[in-house]
């Protein structure tokens, strides 16, 4: 079911937390930038990940888009992570990022944790129908646009690279071969063009590292560099017009 976030009257409330929940599955897996006090590992079904989506406003430009992940319905399975978010801040902000600046439209669906009962979850899916679409393409000719791409959050390389990380860690035993082989190919032209890895991931701000705790599926989080800030919308909005704020896709 789709529906208009600026229009979100009753949200949905997993039991256990009284609480919305969001499934990420790209980069809000790593850098989530929303206040949430629970985190959860599990999947959704009838989707794959594809890197189908242009981005112009995070890691990407008008000139030189970049490619982020989207969900497409078929067969299979996306993992990722729940988000329990509170407070008004959440939902404006990634309204904002999702939908206004990435393209993206809201949905509900039904998320699978690891261990426990079904919920419903919020997720957001880009598709055809947005104009920042790019569409279906060779892991290879999708590597040469992300090596080339970068925007005011970072390069489209750092992108590719912490999410596939990301589900290596917490996913050691599923192999998403779309992502894994695109990382693959983005690594070997890294490699071939003599580029250096380091700058091109940054310098880690804002991004969250998951510590799983013991006996469970649940996390807590830290951040991967000292201080790192979790920014909300509301300081965003603050931000003058003439100035380009990065909304850390």
């Amino acid at each position: 079911m789709s529906i208009n976030i600026a229009e979100l009257q009753t949200e949905v409330f997993y039991e256990e937390t009284n609480a919305l929940w969001v499934f990420a599955y790209g980069s809000l897996c790593w850098r989530p930038g929303i206040h949430f006090h629970k985190a959860v590992t599990g999947y959704v079904e009838g989707f794959q990940r594809r890197f189908w989506q242009g981005n112009t406003a995070h890691r990407g430009t008008k000139k030189q888009p970049g490619r982020v992940a989207t969900l497409v319905e078929g067969q299979g399975t996306v993992h990722g992570i729940a988000f329990a978010i509170s407070g008004e801040a959440a939902v404006p902000y990634l309204s904002q990022r999702e939908c206004k600046l990435g393209g993206y439209v809201s949905h509900f669906t039904t998320f699978h944790p690891v261990h426990g009962e079904p919920f419903q979850a919020l997720v957001y899916i880009a598709d055809s129908t947005n104009s920042q679409w790019l569409g279906d393409a060779d892991e290879r000719t999708i590597a040469y646009e992300i090596i080339n791409s970068r925007g005011p959050c970072g390069t489209n390389v750092e992108y590719v690279i912490r999410l596939a990380n990301f589900m290596r860690e917490h996913f050691s035993d599923e192999n998403d071969c779309h992502l894994f082989k695109l990382e693959e190919e983005v690594l070997s032209l890294v490699a071939s063009r003599k580029m250096c890895l380091k700058t091109l991931m940054g310098t880690g701000e804002g991004c969250v590292t998951f510590i799983r705790k013991k006996e469970s599926d649940t996390f807590n989080y830290i951040a991967d560099k000292k201080d790192a800030r979790l920014d909300t919308f509301q300081y965003a909005m603050k931000i003058q017009g003439t100035k380009l704020r990065c909304l850390n896709l």
